[in-house]
């Protein structure tokens, strides 16, 4: 897996890796990028008054924070040099453009994601393709001693 392609860590899973990049939690991040982007076809659609554009603004400032519990240190740090801080009472402008970056964001995430799994996907295949060209049969450890598992009804 390159260093560019962020690996996806399972809640199941103990402990993280120490650097890099990785996403914890990806359910949560789905639906946090459902969300922004509910929101930001609202926003186009209509337009909010001062309490509205108020509301928007805390809804973006809480989204941020929880997305980033699920972030390693690494793509915490891009999505803070990356996002728009908004404050006061931003117009509907400015709220547009830091909904549109943070979805942006978001789907590059998820397509690096996507990529990760794929890269994962094909090494698993290749490594299950040498086992089947060395004549083992999937799961068996290639140092046994008489080669041969247990039945296949077992």
């Amino acid at each position: 897996m390159s260093n560019d392609e962020p690996e996806i860590i399972m809640p199941r899973q103990a402990s993280a890796p120490e650097s890099g990049e990785f996403v914890a939690q990806p359910a949560k991040l789905l639906r946090i990028a459902a969300m922004i982007r509910e929101l930001l076809d609202e926003v186009r659609q209509s337009s909010p008054d001062d309490a509205g554009r108020k509301r928007l603004r805390e809804i973006y400032g809480k989204a941020l924070a929880t997305l980033k519990e699920g972030l390693s240190p690494d793509l915490q740090k891009e999505l803070e040099t990356l996002t728009i801080p908004l404050e006061g009472t931003p117009s509907e402008s400015e709220i547009r453009l830091a909904q549109a970056q943070l979805v942006g964001w978001l789907e590059g995430l998820f397509h690096g994601i996507q990529a990760a799994l794929w890269a994962q996907h094909m090494q698993a295949r290749a490594q299950f393709d040498e086992m089947r060209r060395r004549g083992l049969p999937p799961g068996s450890p290639e140092g046994a001693a008489d080669g041969r598992g247990p039945g296949q009804y077992l």
